[in-house]
């Protein structure tokens, strides 16, 4: 029973990445140019892991942002996300094309949301 979990899991993560190459391939600069990431497959997530930080102090290299996310249409990712360097769980959608991405996450039910831009690099 483990192994046939295993194997449909990874399944699952084979069968969603080509959809998301536009998004994983590559560097993405956020719009105030304060950060860049590196967007991955992370097991069965896609990790959002900064590269640079223009000045550190809250956010650091090597942070990293699980996003365990589906596709709900082409070019739109919707789930939650977690973000292991504050023990932060919220709700995510990304929209993303070729060279442009719009990440968005809420908390406290949607009482609290923010949007980013990024542009690929």
């Amino acid at each position: 029973m483990r192994v046939a979990c295993l194997l449909a899991a990874a399944a699952a993560v084979f069968c969603v990445q080509p959809a998301l190459a536009d998004l994983t391939d590559g560097v993405w600069l956020r719009e105030d140019g304060a950060a860049r990431v590196r967007v991955q497959p992370c097991g069965a997530a896609l990790c959002a892991i900064n590269v640079w930080i223009r000045d550190p102090g809250d956010e650091k290299v090597g942070d990293r942002l699980v996003l365990n996310v589906k596709p709900k249409g082409p070019g739109v990712l919707e789930g939650a996300a977690f973000d292991p360097q504050r023990n932060l769980r919220f709700s995510s959608r990304i929209t993303y094309s070729d060279s442009a991405m719009t990440t968005s996450g809420c908390v406290l039910g949607g009482l609290l949301c923010k949007s980013v831009n990024w542009t690929r690099r």
